[in-house]
């Protein structure tokens, strides 16, 4: 019997952007390349155009992704509350799922969490991330320091966590970074999987569709100069959660 064979599926909440799509085979290809190892199979779901897998499906399924999008985590457009049924079916699956960004937020949501704009605005950057004490015992085993630089490009937050998940992550914007619940359910705000030429490529988007002023978006991209993200101490703490070897 063969001995890897995992299966993984990416959830996407967003449309790709044309640039991501060209340069990077869009978000699917994104966390197909960050996450992915050899024997796997990896599938995606356009479930903001109202794609899921079927109840048939989802067994076959080792872990699941949940990408970030435009939408807010707090509306209840009809697609969102049928991806926070599939999650809540996940968790009594006890199925593996990493949820970034607004997937972040909308796991939080479905397991009983409360999410909204974030008091203090905008995080666009690259944020230190700072692991909490709970945590630290989880990421000694990793060899992980004691916080790790992370794009961000989000307005809203998890604002309140669910019963009996535990805040694994803070920053000085940001209270809930990452939190998980059991050991099958995690999730971070920021974004590992991004570079920064993505992020220049967002924050032109906010701009011309006036969700940030140009002052601002200057000021973001000149801070992107000094700083790097953690890339791979990020891929490798999210590999290793989603197949098990947290």
């Amino acid at each position: 019997m063969e001995m890897d064979g995992k299966k993984f599926a990416v959830l996407l909440c967003a449309e790709d952007s044309d640039y991501t799509k060209k340069k990077y085979g869009g978000y699917f290809g994104l966390f197909a390349r960050m996450l992915g190892e050899e024997g796997e199979t990896w599938a995606v779901y356009k479930v903001a155009c109202g794609e899921f897998p079927d109840d048939d499906e989802i067994d076959g399924f080792d872990g699941f992704v949940i990408t970030g999008s435009c939408n807010d985590a707090h509306a209840n457009d009809v697609w969102i509350c049928k991806l926070m049924n599939l999650l809540k079916k996940l968790d009594s699956m006890k199925k593996k799922v990493l949820g970034i960004c607004f997937g972040h937020q909308i796991l939080a949501r479905s397991l009983g969490g409360k999410t909204g704009r974030a008091v203090s605005g905008w995080d666009i950057g690259v944020t230190a991330i700072h692991f909490s004490l709970a945590s630290s015992k989880l990421l000694s085993a990793q060899k992980m320091p004691a916080f790790l630089s992370v794009i961000e490009c989000h307005r809203d937050e998890v604002i309140e966590l669910p019963p009996e998940a535990e805040v694994v992550a803070w920053s000085d914007k940001t209270g809930i970074e990452m939190f998980r619940y059991g050991d099958h359910m995690m999730g971070i705000q920021g974004h590992p999987e991004y570079t920064k030429d993505i992020l220049v490529h967002l924050i032109d988007r906010l701009l011309q569709r006036n969700f940030i002023m140009s002052s601002f978006a200057d000021e973001v991209k000149a801070n992107l100069e000094e700083q790097e993200p953690d890339r791979e101490a990020w891929k490798k703490l999210c590999t290793n959660f989603l197949k098990g070897r947290l």
